[in-house]
């Protein structure tokens, strides 16, 4: 039987993992009505 306090103990999460959560928290990532607002500009060609 697996012993889930012991597999806990061994476990350590992705680097991969931590690097993407930090990304994350430390940039804002841009969201559908920034990348509309940035379309609306390169359409309108004026960069406002």
């Amino acid at each position: 039987m697996i012993d889930f306090e012991e597999e806990l103990k061994r476990f350590h999460p992705s680097l991969e993992v931590e690097q993407v959560e930090e990304n994350v928290y430390n940039n804002k990532p841009k969201d559908m009505s920034d990348l509309f607002q940035e379309m609306l500009k390169e359409m309108r060609g004026n960069g406002r």
